[in-house]
């Protein structure tokens, strides 16, 4: 398998430009997944690196040769697509073999290869189906399948699970998990718009956003150290809250204020010159806690309960009727409409931006 290398990578269709100044290295075995919301750019940029779209600027290399002008079936590439595109009068076998049997291979590298990825597909049942006789998480199966017995550098997957229901979503999801297992050389690249198939499958994340790149890094790295307010609120369900804040001190650590009286002290060192400044707090929903201490991050009426059981999940509703703030707490919790409650968070959980949004971690 191999490594795949982007630099200064974009993308144009006439005067508008989709992607730009894209620069990533991804490295034998990793399982990468670009994320962002719709129209970032994302399924464009796997489009490239399998040679459906043309490169505009930049250079694209794999296992350290150029590709931007080499077509689709030299590149040693297998693409997974949002649809299954099987053939509906091919058995399963035979649908897995169709790419082999044009490439010419013969008949005993065809059957090996085919019982190899029924074997890591738990296919073998299926084979002699047709593809109107399976499920549609098999039918899934036998896409990978297809893109397994060609042996490729890389496999690229375009959003495999969005024609899935829930359950069967979260199923198949845990079976790629136990493929890249399975195949721990294979370069795979992934593209999903599900934060959830992102921080379950991915060696590292891309976070794509207007065609740049906002932040690469681990699943929990983006979690936890966010580098900029998209990104926050991007990973994460529900999405972090921000608050209005006021920078009161600094030195090693950096002390707000928030409009509502609510005071905080971040670990987070800052200048000297920020005291006074606008800055934005960031807290994630589950971080939160209900204190009856005159030291809180905010006091507010709750409009919205939503009682799930396992969780309980309060809104606090701003005036143009959207979410302000949003606290997730553990359990049940039997907490009526318009309770007035202040809640906190530990200092180590809380994030701090500059007026620009970006991160004081990455200033």
């Amino acid at each position: 398998m191999s490594s795949l290398s982007l630099k200064d990578v974009c993308k144009s269709y006439g005067s508008v430009e989709v992607l730009r100044d894209i620069d990533l290295e991804i490295n034998q075995g990793e399982l990468i997944v670009f994320v962002g919301p719709s129209g970032c750019g994302k399924s464009t940029l796997l489009r490239m690196i399998a040679g459906l779209e043309t490169i505009t600027g930049g250079t694209l290399e794999i296992d350290h040769e150029r590709m931007n002008d080499v077509p689709p079936a030299q590149r040693g590439i297998a693409m997974v697509f949002q649809t299954y595109a099987l053939y509906p009068h091919m058995t399963v076998r035979d649908n897995m073999a169709f790419g082999m049997k044009i490439a010419k291979k013969s008949r005993s590298e065809i059957d090996a290869a085919i019982a190899n990825a029924a074997r890591i597909l738990q296919l073998e049942p299926y084979l002699d189906r047709l593809p109107k006789a399976l499920s549609g998480g098999q039918r899934q199966r036998v896409a990978i399948g297809r893109a397994i017995v060609r042996n490729p550098k890389v496999f690229l997957f375009d959003e495999p699970l969005s024609n899935l229901d829930a359950a069967l979503r979260v199923a198949t999801r845990i079976e790629i998990a136990q493929l890249k297992e399975s195949m721990p050389e294979s370069t795979m690249v992934y593209v999903t718009h599900d934060q959830v198939e992102a921080m379950t499958l991915a060696s590292r994340i891309v976070v794509l956003h207007g065609g740049n790149i906002e932040q690469v890094g681990a699943p929990l790295d983006l979690y936890e150290r966010p580098a900029n307010t998209f990104v926050a609120q991007f990973i994460g369900s529900p999405a972090m809250n921000l608050l209005d804040a006021k920078v009161t001190a600094t030195g090693e650590t950096t002390s707000v204020q928030m409009a509502d009286g609510g005071r905080a002290t971040v670990p987070i060192a800052s200048r000297g010159d920020d005291a006074g400044s606008a800055v934005r707090l960031g807290v994630r929903p589950e971080d939160l806690t209900i204190t009856d201490s005159d030291e809180f991050l905010v006091s507010a009426d709750v409009d919205i309960v939503e009682a799930l059981g396992e969780t309980t999940v309060l809104y606090f509703m701003s005036k143009n009727g959207e979410a302000a703030l949003i606290a997730k707490l553990p359990g049940i919790h039997k907490i009526a409409k318009g309770t007035n409650i202040r809640l906190t968070a530990a200092p180590e959980k809380l994030h701090l931006f500059d007026d620009k949004g970006i991160s004081l971690l990455y200033r």
